[in-house]
């Protein structure tokens, strides 16, 4: 993990499409900014993480047999 330390008004780059930046520091809370691609989603990593999980769900519920039968 690279560690980088910004202050308000400061980004970072990453890549030549995405820019972080320091919006708002309020003691121990830190508004950032992403610019990115709209082909790139960008999720907060709580919310990231159900997608995840509700996608592995999905798949384990399939029923192979079903969809043999389907094809």
């Amino acid at each position: 993990m690279l560690a980088l330390s910004r202050k308000q008004g400061e980004s970072i780059m990453i890549g030549n499409d995405i820019e972080i930046s320091i919006l708002e520091i309020k003691g121990e809370q830190i508004k950032i900014g992403i610019s990115a691609p709209k082909s790139i989603p960008v999720y907060r990593k709580e919310i990231y993480t159900q997608i995840q999980e509700a996608n592995k769900e999905t798949v384990n519920s399939v029923d192979i047999e079903s969809l043999k039968k389907l094809l």
